[in-house]
């Protein structure tokens, strides 16, 4: 396995009914694999995000984090506390590759922090401390 591979998840099985017209095919005429298409992060992209949420986590400063695959995007989120709003999400979105990055990271209020084409570069914007100014 490479570093560039996707990490492929089970898929969950469906229980066939009747009505299907075939094994690729379902009733509507879409393919089936355009369907179930999620957007995933690679070994490399996790490793990276890990190596942080890693630092982080031995600071004190976060605890918990949460993946969401979906068809649109991918979203890692960490928190302080499981039952808490996110403290940041770092997201792929590969619809916005070529205009303004994949990658973003996005703040609790919904401001994006930083957002770009390389990952290491969007999540240098996590490594600074962040203080409260008087």
């Amino acid at each position: 396995m490479s570093d560039t591979e996707p990490i492929n998840f089970p898929k969950p099985q469906r229980k066939r009914t009747s009505s299907a017209v075939g094994p690729t095919t379902p009733a509507n005429g879409r393919d089936h694999n355009k369907i179930n298409a999620q957007i995933r992060f690679d070994r490399q992209e996790l490793s990276q995000i890990l190596a942080i949420y890693g630092r982080k986590v031995a600071a004190g400063e976060w605890r918990d984090y949460a993946l969401d695959m979906g068809r649109e995007k991918a979203v890692f989120s960490v928190f302080r506390k499981s039952s808490e709003w996110p403290l940041a999400r770092i997201e792929k979105n590969p619809r916005l590759a070529r205009k303004q990055g994949a990658y973003s990271v996005i703040a609790p209020t919904g401001q994006i922090l930083k957002r770009g084409h390389d990952l290491k570069r969007v999540l240098e914007v996590l490594e600074k401390r962040m203080e409260v100014v008087r």
